[in-house]
């Protein structure tokens, strides 16, 4: 009994390490046998229980992965006679799991599955945060806490959103599967999109919290990559996703304001990580279907120029990207740039017209003060700023406008005037 208690712990944490490198896959496996979320989720936890018991009276199976998977199997199957429901389905996966196979290739079969659970979860029928929380718990394996204070709700609203959306893929009948071709686009436009609002809210979060939000995000795009690789519109994604972190280091000053892009310290970017995002937006771009992540990816490639940013090419971009994405935000960023390679007036003029559609859009306002301080307009810029700071999502964002009304306020201050010789 001396031995038992440490013993016992040490499995723990082997089964701890198994379900955070594998859950994902395990109970992508086990949801698409079961075909329903909540049974999936149960039967993975009735076998960590049961691995905890086992494999510390007989030890660690050669297998972990596998193991977990067919007792998760037997586990699911045992709750569905007990409750002496669905006859046929029990049958069904009793003949299903017979087989000594099963058990051999499950490791095999997992990352098809994974597939079909990142699709299910990012299902348009979702509301886009329940198909990040939902991923995020399933695929990434965050509890419920930890996407809570992702989105700052509270546990309990949290757990309600996951459990609706399970239930709402019950109800709806929607299938476990990847979409066939006819509905291939809308899918994957969802699922990108998803993965990629993942991403930017780990990137503009001021702490990383308990997870880092980035990395799960940049670790899903890679798996969707491995498992449906030469679509250039993943690539495109993966591509922004590694320009944008590579310079996430760089991207708030000693003190904690934001830099822009073009004023970043480029000595400490991460090389690598844009040598990679680099690499795969080529790829992309050479299979000849543009899309709007592709186009995104380029335009953070030419911000990211030395000695400057390419404004130029980044302005073409942002006409390319408005055929796909004819959105306010898209009509914004483009403004800006415009305003970048000196056209002032016309940016202003650009800007001006999307005044009621983002008269609540805090950008709106920040850019509004750049361009009319470039343009000489001191009592409007002051004004555009004040408006942008008081409105700002976080301090980082705060602290650079008041940085750049002060620099506003130094130029437009009168020029001290010395006594007049005659």
């Amino acid at each position: 009994m001396k031995n038992a208690v440490p013993k016992a712990i040490a499995v723990s944490h082997i089964i701890d390490e198994v379900l955070r490198r594998d859950r994902g896959r395990i109970l992508s496996g086990l949801i698409s046998r079961f075909g329903d979320f909540q049974m999936g989720e149960d039967a993975l936890q009735e076998a960590s229980i049961a691995a905890l018991k086992h494999w510390g009276r007989v030890g660690i199976p050669h297998d972990p992965v596998a193991w977990l998977m067919k007792v998760g199997l037997n586990k699911g199957i045992d709750q569905i006679r007990s409750s002496q429901r669905e006859t046929m389905r029990t049958n069904d996966l009793a003949v299903r799991l017979s087989s000594d196979d099963v058990y051999d290739d499950i490791a095999e079969t997992i990352p098809d599955e994974r597939l079909r659970l990142i699709f299910t979860c990012c299902h348009p029928a979702l509301e886009e945060k329940s198909r990040v929380a939902l991923t995020l718990r399933t695929v990434c394996n965050l509890t419920t806490r930890e996407i809570a204070a992702a989105f700052l709700d509270n546990e309990q609203t949290m757990g309600q959103r996951l459990s609706r959306a399970k239930a709402k893929i019950r109800s709806k009948g929607i299938r476990f599967s990847v979409p066939e071709s006819e509905g291939w686009t809308e899918r994957l436009e969802a699922v990108l999109s998803t993965i990629y609002l993942i991403f930017t809210t780990g990137y503009v979060r001021e702490d990383t919290g308990p997870r880092d939000l980035c990395e799960e995000g940049i670790f899903l795009m890679r798996l969707l990559r491995k498992l449906c690789p030469n679509e250039p519109e993943i690539e495109g994604a993966l591509a922004l996703m590694l320009l944008t972190d590579a310079r996430r280091v760089a991207r708030i000053d000693g003190d904690g304001a934001i830099v822009p892009v073009e004023e970043q310290n480029e000595e400490i970017w991460h090389n690598d990580m844009i040598a990679e995002g680099r690499s795969i937006l080529d790829d992309a771009i050479g299979r000849m279907q543009p899309g709007p992540f592709q186009l995104k990816a380029a335009i953070a490639d030419c911000h990211m120029l030395r000695p400057k940013p390419d404004w130029q090419q980044m302005s073409l971009l942002y006409r390319a990207l408005w055929v796909f994405e004819p959105t306010p935000v898209v009509a914004l960023n483009w403004s800006v740039v415009i305003a970048e390679t000196g056209h002032y007036e016309l940016a202003l003029q650009k800007l001006d017209e999307l005044q009621t559609q983002l008269k609540n859009y805090q950008p709106w306002y920040a850019s509004r003060g750049h361009i009319l301080g470039k343009l000489g307009d001191f009592l409007g810029a002051r004004d555009a700023y004040v408006q942008a700071i008081r409105t700002a999502p976080n301090d980082a964002s705060r602290k650079l406008l008041e940085r750049k009304l002060d620099i506003l306020h130094q130029s437009n201050k009168p020029k001290c005037q010395g006594p007049s010789s005659k």
